[in-house]
């Protein structure tokens, strides 16, 4: 059972994480953990963890893509990703619903993995090393290019702040299609497409590709 964790890092996820740990009556400290969890940078784990004394804690960190081979040379080890964007106020009300991505080697790590992510509040997902860049990759089509939209959209002379209400009605209706491509309106978007080429040409391309996409996907 979790019941002291050492958490490494107290960056968006690790400010977080401590506050959620805190939360649930998880000491977190260094003395005798039971486990120690790395929130650092992905280009600083290696480093930390082989700073991290051998012995019976588990070593888990918190990155999309990095794998397991980053917490040489500890073999009880695991990797817990949380499935979500955070902020800087370290709000442990961040985790709440998110998923979370466990990988281990064995089926005690995974549990180990699924017993914090209980810890944690969140939703956990089993996930293949083999497969951990592919998912990420997907990860950061659904956030971090959501960013990308919304300011070409702002670009194109959408007020920010009414896209909001758009964004969130889209999620709030399972991400039904609407607009000139589900209704084969191909007048419009070749309307739109020249209209860009006009007063926005660096963003051409990129309508161009996300409508070849949405006809192909959605």
């Amino acid at each position: 059972m979790i019941e002291r964790v050492h958490v490494i890092g107290s960056g968006r996820v690790g400010s977080a994480v401590t506050a959620r740990l805190r939360e649930r009556g998880v000491a977190v400290d260094d003395d005798d953990p039971d486990l120690v969890l790395l929130c650092v940078p992905d280009t600083a784990i290696a480093e930390v963890a082989r700073k991290v004394a051998p012995g019976e804690a588990w070593v888990g960190h918190v990155s999309g893509a990095t794998p397991l081979a980053a917490l040489e040379p500890h073999e009880r080890r695991f990797s817990l990703h949380p499935l979500q964007t955070f902020d800087r106020s370290g709000d442990a009300g961040q985790l709440d619903r998110a998923w979370a991505a466990i990988t281990g080697d064995t089926e005690e790590a995974l549990g180990v993995a699924r017993e914090l992510a209980e810890r944690l509040g969140v939703h956990p997902f089993e996930l293949s090393d083999d497969d951990r860049t592919l998912y990420h990759a997907g990860a950061v089509f659904a956030s971090n290019y959501l960013v990308t939209l919304q300011r070409a959209a702002v670009r194109l002379g959408v007020p920010a702040d009414g896209l909001v209400p758009l964004m969130t009605r889209t999620i709030e209706n399972g991400f039904d299609l609407t607009g000139p491509i589900a209704r084969g309106d191909w007048t419009t978007v070749e309307a739109h497409e020249q209209a860009i080429h006009e007063a926005r040409p660096e963003l051409e391309h990129l309508y161009a590709t996300l409508a070849e996409a949405t006809v192909a996907l959605a």
